[in-house]
């Protein structure tokens, strides 16, 4: 008969990549410049995204016919305004709030389909033969070719952009998580589970998934920046957002015809993306060496 309880000295080994190490991750990050950086760049995004209703001067698609195309620093008008006179600060603060809704939406799809699919085929030869080989037939074809394509066949919406780009992201996640599946479940304290007859399932949510943890919260910073550009793509093209609602594609769609008469049109919306991108870039990058068990923080640096 199966036994589902493991001795205290077989269980220790799950969980250890965000447990017992939690310290050694939070001193890693506090020492890493560059991930200090980018968390704060974080949290001003994010708040600049959940506070836009209050620090939004106009509603983003008020117009003022009687000020169109008005300079940075304008009475009124801190970043100045379009052809149809509206703000861009306000039109900006909104279309950051839009693309991290998209992205948080694709990657938590991606997370939640992609996870169990890389758990089955990294620890079943059966299930491997199956998830493997259809994932390799999807990352054949470019990410946003993907994306395009599911996009145009469900139609423009915010929600379908979502969908459409995190479909896209899960053969990665697949991938990571299988690779990841395939080095815990050699691991001892996965073997001591299976001398003890625990069941696949029990091993899989009770040590390989809380080991691979880690791998899947890096993976979910690298999706993140890449949704929040392919949100901006599909919205330039007209098969994400539509007007009138603020997106940082749409603004960079709009301010293409008038590049030259007011070129902060689509500056500030292009330095705003590359901005997140780099944020998520910066603090994921840390969050991976923070979770690396052979690096080791310096000591006695602030």
């Amino acid at each position: 008969m199966a036994v589902e309880t493991l001795p205290p000295g077989v269980a220790a080994g799950a969980g250890e990549g965000l447990g017992s190490g939690r310290g050694r991750i939070l001193s890693s990050l506090r020492s890493n410049p560059l991930g200090i950086t980018g968390g704060i760049m974080l949290v001003v995004v994010v708040l600049a995204a959940v506070l836009a209703p209050v620090l939004a001067p106009y509603p983003p698609t008020e117009v003022h016919f009687d000020t169109p195309f008005q300079r940075p620093l304008t009475e009124g008008f801190l970043l100045g305004t379009d052809d149809l006179g509206r703000d861009i600060l306000s039109r900006l603060l909104f279309g950051i709030q839009t693309s991290l809704q998209v992205g948080v939406l694709s990657v938590l799809l991606a997370v939640v389909v992609g996870t169990p699919l890389g758990l089955l085929a990294g620890y079943s030869r059966g299930f491997d033969a199956v998830i493997s080989r259809l994932t390799d037939v999807t990352l054949a074809f470019p990410f946003l070719i993907i994306a395009v394509g599911l996009a145009a066949i469900s139609g423009p919406s915010l929600g379908n952009a979502a969908i459409a780009l995190g479909i896209a992201q899960i053969p990665t996640m697949i991938r990571v998580v299988r690779g990841e599946t395939l080095r815990i479940k050699e691991s001892d304290f996965v073997l001591g589970a299976r001398t003890m007859d625990a069941s696949p399932t029990w091993i899989m949510l009770r040590h390989v998934l809380p080991n691979a943890t880690s791998a899947i919260i890096v993976q979910a910073t690298v999706i993140m920046p890449v949704a929040v550009i392919g949100e901006a793509l599909l919205s330039f093209l007209g098969l994400g957002i539509q007007p009138p609602t603020p997106s940082l594609g749409i603004m960079l769609s709009d301010a293409q015809q008038y590049i030259f008469r007011a070129p902060s049109a689509a500056i500030f919306p292009g330095i705003a993306i590359a901005l997140i991108c780099l944020a998520f870039n910066l603090f994921g990058d840390a969050l991976r060496d923070a979770f690396d068990p052979t690096n080791t923080p310096r000591k006695g640096h602030r």
